[in-house]
């Protein structure tokens, strides 16, 4: 099949852009194995010191292991808070819901130096600046639109029939959620869980407010490119590309969609 003129151009200037957002990546990966005491584009040698400096410095770690539970339990909460949530907005009705539906999606569209700020103000009262606990508070309302999005996207598609068939047969409301719907559902649910883990893995505004001393990754990365710059910034930042390419690699994975898991 031979293609239009206009396709040909479509294709040609998406390749263009995708090859433009990649381009810092050229950059990124060989400074990170550079033999350099300091930033040199292109690297004079290659060398493994930039990443044995990140694994023997406790602070790296530290922001590291601190980043990846604080991303797991916004998942956690995310998920507890967004799958109620998405049901009750897709298959519920009440007085409000769009109203609710709205203000579940508000952080996507408030910047998130206002939320940082507002949040700020509210948990510098309660005395949870500091806190990891406070962060994982904070990254669950910001990575809760994904969950409602991605599972009432699911829910939407999902045949209900199945479930009447279930409950045909006698199953109870609970067999059916727990033995047919969640189930089916598991694409949306393990793509919902990793998107929020990302959001919270990543995120950067609000860790700088909230934060203080128990510095995340992406904070850690900030404070030393304001200090200074050296290749183990580049290190650590192939590092998190890789993780975010993992997850983005499961959520293709296992968010094929409905019709896929119930084959």
């Amino acid at each position: 099949m031979t293609r239009s003129p206009s396709r040909r151009l479509l294709v040609i200037s998406c390749g263009l852009i995708y090859f433009f957002l990649m381009l810092p990546l050229l950059v990124v990966f060989p400074i990170s194995l550079s033999s350099a005491p300091y930033m040199q584009f292109p690297p004079p040698g290659l060398s493994w010191q930039w990443y044995e400096r990140y694994l023997d410095d406790p602070q790296w770690i530290d922001a590291t292991w601190r980043s990846l539970y604080i991303g797991s339990a916004t998942a956690v909460f995310a998920l507890m808070l967004g799958v109620p949530l998405a049901f009750a907005l897709v298959r519920g009705k009440f007085f409000g819901r769009i109203l609710i539906d709205r203000l579940a999606l508000a952080p996507v569209i408030v910047p998130t130096i206002i939320l940082s700020v507002a949040v700020y103000g509210l948990f510098a009262k309660l005395k949870l600046i500091g806190s990891w606990y406070g962060l994982v508070i904070a990254h669950t309302v910001l990575a809760l639109p994904f969950v409602v999005l991605v599972l009432g996207a699911g829910l939407r598609d999902f045949d209900r029939s199945l479930e009447q068939a279930a409950e045909g047969l006698g199953a109870s409301r609970w067999r059916t959620l727990s033995r047919v719907t969640l189930p089916l559902l598991r694409p949306s649910l393990v793509s919902a869980g990793l998107l929020a883990f990302i959001s919270s893995f990543d995120e950067v505004v609000v860790a700088l407010f909230l934060a203080g001393a128990n510095m995340t990754l992406p904070k850690k990365m900030f404070d030393n490119i304001m200090m200074e710059i050296d290749p183990t910034i580049a290190a650590v930042s192939v590092m998190q590309i890789l993780l975010v390419s993992v997850v983005l690699v499961l959520i293709g994975r296992f968010g094929r969609g409905l019709k896929d898991s119930a084959r």
